[in-house]
């Protein structure tokens, strides 16, 4: 079985629960932090392990990935001669990704001098470049009633996309398509990917909704049996759309939009 963009969203819509702390409480040792809660959750979606036992999750990670990363340097997830993964989680519809000291791109470079030499030598260091994929976890707090003492964490929405300090001020719209801001001090900031995509990616009320966008020929790069049977599955919709050139507005080119709705 293949280990991919595709792959993760099929086990996604197959596993259908978005409660991180019960999928935590069920899946995970001793992780209470909601943004290491999605890590794992996505972690499980590429390797598809989220049914598997706990002291089993190591072992097939270390069969899928190559590099799992750290909190001060990216990515956070490389997987074995593939794709890389930068994960974020957000609170609230309206706000924007944080980047940090990195700009938005669609590649990570092996020149890159925010990566670690040990990620630069994963995969035998035979590699320049990988395709970079932004997986955007849109998290919220629920309360239980009438007791109100425990919080549930639930992930409402799921972007992946090709693609607090003291601010002195900040740069706005420095890249084409003008949803990317440079703070003063060096940090960088993009517009949340729902609102940038708001035309295409339709949300309903109280349901849990993942949108993917992938060029075309990114989509039929992947294996043949990965496209076939997510194009197959009744509860994932494809369709054919055209964005904008992230370099050049003007220019459309030609996406993939895949979306999955828990209802």
């Amino acid at each position: 079985m293949s280990n991919n963009i595709l792959r993760a969203i099929l086990n996604i819509a197959s596993y259908r629960n978005n409660d991180l702390k019960s999928y935590a409480s069920k899946s995970l040792n001793r992780i209470n932090a909601v943004g290491e809660q999605l890590e794992f959750y996505i972690k499980d979606a590429i390797a598809s392990s989220f049914k598997s036992l706990q002291e089993k999750k190591e072992e097939e990670y270390s069969k899928v990935f190559s590099w799992l990363g750290n909190q001060n340097h990216p990515p956070d997830i490389i997987i074995k001669n593939g794709d890389a993964f930068e994960i974020k989680k957000i609170e609230s519809l309206k706000s924007a990704l944080a980047l940090n000291s990195s700009s938005p791109k669609n590649k990570l470079l092996a020149t890159d001098i925010r990566i670690t030499a040990d990620c630069k030598k994963c995969d035998g260091g035979n590699w320049n470049e990988k395709e970079l994929f932004y997986v955007i976890g849109n998290t919220y707090e629920k309360v239980h009633e009438p007791i109100k003492e425990e919080v549930d964490s639930v992930l409402d929405s799921l972007g992946l996309e090709k693609g607090e300090t003291v601010e002195l001020g900040k740069v706005k719209r420095v890249d084409p398509l003008g949803i990317t801001e440079l703070r003063i001090r060096g940090m960088w900031s993009i517009e949340n990917p729902i609102n940038v995509f708001k035309d295409l990616c339709k949300l309903e009320e109280n349901k849990f909704h993942l949108f993917a966008i992938l060029r075309k020929e990114r989509y039929f790069s992947y294996p043949k049996e990965d496209i076939n049977e997510i194009e197959l599955n009744k509860d994932i919709s494809i369709k054919d759309v055209k964005i904008k050139d992230p370099n050049n507005p003007v220019k459309l080119v030609e996406a993939k939009l895949i979306t999955f709705v828990i209802k």
